[in-house]
Order: structure tokens, then sequence, then C-alpha cells
């Protein structure tokens, strides 16, 4: 939508110096928090992802620790967002491969593995479009 057509309000709320950062940090909230979660319970996050099929388990916990703090903290910091958001985004996809197995479900857990598989989808589309921020002219967004 051209800017011409968007309400000076929202052009206004858009143009707000804080929001950028904010809009990032709501971004890579979930996995701050599960980074942290992890952290403080190491044996509980080693069990999680033996719990998915993960092993060795405790690697992996290491592994989802190190990428939801350190991939949150460059997504953050604005600073090699690349390599911070694709790994959150790698992260994110093993998630969708080994916890939202909608495909090996019935009734009501296919539905909701179903829509946290697309949720998950929609978040690694998130983590791509932050990335791609600073090299998008308004030409391009057009298309």
């Amino acid at each position: 939508m051209p800017a011409s057509l968007t309400p000076r309000f929202i052009q206004s709320i858009l143009a707000a110096p804080l929001l950028w950062p904010v809009a990032r940090l709501a971004l890579v909230s979930a996995y701050l928090l599960g980074g942290v979660t992890k952290l403080l319970n190491f044996p509980g996050a080693v069990q999680e992802q033996a719990h998915f099929g993960l092993h060795p388990a405790w690697l992996w916990a290491v592994m989802a620790i190190i990428v939801e703090l350190g991939g949150s903290a460059l997504v953050l910091a604005y600073r090699t967002v690349w390599l911070g958001a694709g790994g959150l985004g790698c992260l994110t996809f093993v998630a969708m491969l080994t916890a939202d197995r909608f495909w090996a479900l019935q009734g009501a857990a296919q539905i909701m593995a179903l829509n946290t598989f697309f949720e998950h989808l929609g978040l690694i589309a998130g983590l791509v479009l932050v990335t791609m921020a600073p090299y998008l002219s308004r030409a391009s967004l057009r298309a």
C-alpha cells in the first residue's frame, strides 16, 4: 500500500523511533524466554530434547540455549542480524519437524499441532523479514 493511502496517524506510529527495537524485541521474546528457562533448568531442557527424539539430548539443549540467547542478542543489537535470525529460523524449523508433527496425529491434537506448525512458519517469515529490512526499498515493497 503506498504511503499516501496510509492514514497519517498510522504513518506516525510506523515512524516512531522506538517501534523498530520494540518490534525486534517482540519477535525474539519467545526465544529469550526459552533460552533463559533452559539455562535455569538445564535438566528439564535435556529432558525436553530427549522427549522430541533429539540425541544426544544434552548437546541439543546446549545448542538451543546458545542459539536462542545468542541469536536473540544479535537481532536485538541489530548486528549480524542474518546470523542471529538465521540461527533462530533453523532452530524453529527443527522444532517444526520434531515437535509439531501434525501429520502423525489425529483429531484435536492434529489441529493444535497444525496450527503451531504454521505459527512457527510465520515466525520464520518474520525472522527473514527482519533480516531483509535494511535491504528493502519502498519500491521493492510494492512488488
